[in-house]
């Protein structure tokens, strides 16, 4: 085990993620000091097989203590398989896959063993993100805010910008760009929104029999049921103020809310609760942003853009607009959060997430 990085100036970092909307593992490279973001690589993606998938989901909710065998030989299958085609790496970030996120009780769980991995890459690998930001007192998520105000730095903002990533779960990072180092006080506010794509998924896996709603079709035919949508926003979540984070499960009520719904209705429906969710969090905001760059899986669904686009004040963009890749964001975090971690510096603080003082949360395995 080390905690320091070895090679001087700019690395490049693959970094590697698997979220809980369950679709695939995204593998991308960035080429980082650990402060600033000095170009893109290549990237690449690997679907999970259905039975891949099946396999993942009832593992969801699983914590270290039970049967997560199967779970684990997926996760490590399928990050070797795509990782091993990535060259001329100096560093890997690796996220695995979290099954239980409990800041307010057991803590956060994610899946995959860097020491292995490390030795099949031949790479260093950074790996157990959350471990210590929790440890003080964090809610261990989000992550990605401090590469956030990195984009938010390389795109040139003079002025606040947010970052929404609609995953499995949405999440918001507010930035001002005007101040230089991620955790000086004012320079973030990041928080869960509530659910994204999640429950939508789920929706569409258990009465279609098929992994999400493609460009938001079948909630385009549908109308948003105002009683549901009412009785969900009175969930105590939106009241708290943030830092705060949420598991992929933290919602079970959704699916009673519209159970009774046609299946168009009930997409279009769980679709109004994401977008319900961003605009309460938005609320938050230290002041209105300029923009709201939309990013994960969630920017393709025309429904719930369209929606977000006329309830918030601000210009509501896919992350594509200005020259990111809304698609591998998330994993492209990983690979500067490693850096971050290798050269010693924070990687998250309290305003990202409610941690009592910045650290820099991970450790890092080397193959040999």
């Amino acid at each position: 085990m080390s905690r320091a990085g070895d090679k001087k100036g700019p690395m490049r970092a693959l970094g590697a993620m698997s979220g809980t909307s369950l679709d695939g593992v995204d593998a991308a490279v960035v080429v980082t000091d650990g402060v600033d973001l000095l170009g893109f690589g290549e990237s690449d993606y690997r679907p999970y097989s259905d039975a891949e998938r099946a396999v993942l989901r009832a593992a969801l909710g699983l914590w270290p203590d039970d049967d997560i065998a199967a779970a684990s030989e997926v996760v490590m299958r399928s990050h070797e398989a795509l990782l091993t085609t990535f060259r001329d790496i100096d560093l890997v970030g690796f996220h695995g896959q979290t099954l239980a996120h409990e800041p307010q009780g057991r803590g956060t769980h994610q899946i995959g063993d860097g020491d292995a991995l490390a030795m099949a890459l031949g790479r260093p690998v950074v790996w157990d993100f959350r471990s210590a930001d929790m440890e003080l007192g964090g809610e261990g998520a989000p992550l990605a805010s401090f590469y956030h105000h990195a984009c938010a730095r390389w795109m040139g903002a003079d002025a606040p910008v947010a970052f929404l990533n609609m995953g499995g779960v949405g999440n918001l990072t507010w930035v001002d760009p005007r101040l230089q180092r991620p955790e000086e006080p004012g320079a973030l506010l990041a928080f869960d929104t509530g659910p994204a794509n999640a429950p939508v998924n789920d929706l569409m896996q258990a009465r279609l029999g098929v992994s999400f709603d493609e460009d938001g079709k079948l909630a385009l035919q549908g109308q948003v049921e105002s009683g549901a949508l009412e009785l969900f926003l009175g969930d105590p979540y939106f009241s708290r103020m943030p830092p705060k984070s949420l598991d992929r499960n933290a919602f079970p009520e959704m699916m009673s809310l519209v159970r009774e719904l046609e299946d168009a209705d009930a997409a279009a429906t769980l679709m109004g609760m994401a977008a319900a969710s961003v605009l309460r969090g938005m609320e938050h905001c230290p002041e209105p942003p300029q923009q709201l760059f939309v990013t994960g899986g969630g920017r393709k669904n025309p429904v719930l853009m369209e929606m977000l686009s006329v309830s918030l004040d601000c210009e509501v963009l896919p992350v594509e607009e200005v020259g990111l890749d809304g698609d591998m964001l998330e994993a492209q975090a990983f690979g500067y959060l490693a850096v971050r971690v290798a050269r010693g510096l924070p990687t998250s603080c309290p305003s990202t997430t409610g941690v009592r003082m910045a650290v820099g949360g991970g450790q890092v395995s080397r193959a040999s």
